[in-house]
């Protein structure tokens, strides 16, 4: 990340206090996880979670939406929940984090809806437990996300692991993609860009 200077590291909540000490020096945000891998607790235990990443230094907090509000459509209780962590996180990055593969298309509708509202600054696709495998299904969610909560950023994550996916990605209106392989999609970025 600090090689190529990437935008941003998503890192285990343990290891938080590390990375900011490594990149101390630059401008790449910390990021880590909340209600991770299902995002089944309550919101008191989300907001305890984030408040601990913050003291620890992170400037982006990724919180898994609670898969079974959304399934049994209390909205009410996610936007709320979403409200009251972006009240934590203040001016730092709150992420929502969906499971668009475990979504119908309706459901994914409506969880932009609830993130937009309660306030957060984007959603991710993706856990990367269970990812969309194919560009139409990425693009898919972002058409989605755009038409139903078009002041949100999108982030897309998961099985993102070469430079033209990336790209075909970015192109199809995602803010920011999220992968396990950014430093070799970025070497070969640049590899394309001098050649």
């Amino acid at each position: 990340a600090k090689e190529l200077n990437f935008n941003s590291v998503v890192i285990s909540p343990t290891y938080v206090p590390l990375a900011k000490e490594i990149l101390a020096d630059t401008n790449i945000k910390v990021g880590s996880v909340v209600g991770f891998p299902l995002g089944f607790e309550d919101t008191e235990s989300k907001i305890a979670e984030a408040q601990e990443l913050l003291k620890k230094g992170a400037d982006e907090i990724e919180v898994v939406i609670n898969l079974s509000y959304l399934k049994d459509e209390k909205y009410g209780l996610l936007e709320n929940e979403i409200k009251q962590l972006k009240e934590v996180v203040g001016d730092k990055i709150l992420k929502v984090v969906i499971e668009s593969k475990a979504l119908e298309d309706y459901e994914k509708a409506n969880a932009a809806k609830v993130a937009q509202k309660g306030g957060a600054d984007y959603i991710k696709n993706s856990t990367g437990f269970v990812t969309p495998n194919h560009i139409f299904e990425n693009v898919n969610d972002i058409n989605i996300i755009q038409k139903y909560a078009p002041k949100i950023k999108i982030e897309i994550y998961g099985g993102i692991d070469e430079y033209k996916f990336a790209n075909q990605i970015l192109t199809g209106g995602a803010d920011h993609i999220g992968s396990n392989k950014g430093y070799e999609i970025v070497k070969r970025y640049k590899e394309l860009r001098e050649n």
